[in-house]
């Protein structure tokens, strides 16, 4: 069995690079697999970090721990978007955790493997991934919220929906722990995969150019929600062209259908990808909605 210690300092103190030339050290980062992933396979070396923050050849998939001053007993697993071939850390998911921890919220920032990098799992390996973060933060924290991003969005989306279905062989005593949420927030996601909302990378990289019906809707998120998915709060910019606002307002119908609370937070500007959004524009605004509607699921 995996000692609450040992999950904490598996992965030792580290530092990482948050972006090109800025070094900070992160007290805690938790390897998801300490065996390796399961399946084998995927990419060699470092992880490879773009001008802008963004992560791929994701060689060990990991959570990192960022810690408030005041916790207040409740914590949120980020996942950045990126279409699946990187994620989009420095832009989406760092901010996002520092700016949760000043309202007290403990969060854990998910760096996970990217289907198109020669791993062996193929398109299985980033919902196993998330799904084992979430029984890795299940096992530490009391309350597990869950916020994601885009492809992130989609890939949170999709685990908060699918609990009971095992992508992956047991490999330790965490894993007897069911990846059940209490919340979910999505930014921009990508819901569906299905025509004729099938030109994202999501797509591409998950089930390619010439995937069948029954394989896009089988990676779509609104055909596995239930009576049991999450409360749901999700935000959208309308004018955003790569996650089609259609994808926001199918999830919510749906969640309607099935009894889920559920909040769309609509943003007249802000395109995609937009983070926590540029001051004094509208896509600033969301933060303080989820806040509020988060403050009150909490």
């Amino acid at each position: 069995m995996i000692s609450r210690r040992q999950l904490l300092l598996g992965a030792g103190a580290t530092l990482l690079s948050m972006k090109a030339g800025d070094l900070i050290a992160r007290e805690d980062v938790v390897l998801l697999w300490p065996d390796g992933p399961p399946g084998g396979g995927g990419p060699h070396g470092s992880v490879h970090i773009s001008h802008n923050g963004s992560w791929s050849n994701i060689v060990n998939p990991m959570i990192q721990r960022f810690q408030p001053q005041k916790p207040n007993g409740q914590s949120v697993l980020i996942a950045a978007g990126g279409g699946y071939r990187w994620i989009g850390m420095a832009r989406e998911a760092w901010p996002v955790a520092r700016w949760l921890n000043g309202r007290g919220f403990t969060t854990y920032v998910l760096s996970y493997r990217l289907p198109g990098e020669a791993w062996h799992a193929g398109n299985m390996v980033a919902l196993q991934d998330a799904q084992r973060a979430i029984r890795l933060v299940r096992s530490l924290e009391k309350r597990v919220h869950v916020l994601g991003f885009s492809a992130g969005g989609h890939l949170l989306g999709l685990a908060a929906a699918r609990p009971d279905f095992a992508s992956y062989s047991p490999q330790d005593d965490v894993d007897a722990l069911v990846p059940r949420v209490d919340s979910v927030g999505l930014l921009y996601p990508v819901i569906t995969l299905e025509a004729p909302y099938s030109h994202t990378t999501t797509h591409t990289e998950l089930v390619g150019h010439n995937a069948t019906p029954a394989e896009e809707a089988a990676w779509s998120v609104q055909n596995y929600v239930t009576h049991a998915f999450p409360p749901l709060f999700m935000a959208q910019a309308e004018d955003d062209h790569t996650a089609n606002p259609y994808n926001t307002e199918l999830m919510r119908d749906t969640c309607r259908r099935m009894g889920v609370p559920v909040e769309l937070f609509k943003i007249t500007k802000g395109g995609h990808g937009f983070g926590l959004g540029k001051a004094g524009t509208p896509a600033a605004l969301w933060d303080q909605a989820y806040a509020v509607w988060l403050d009150a699921h909490a």
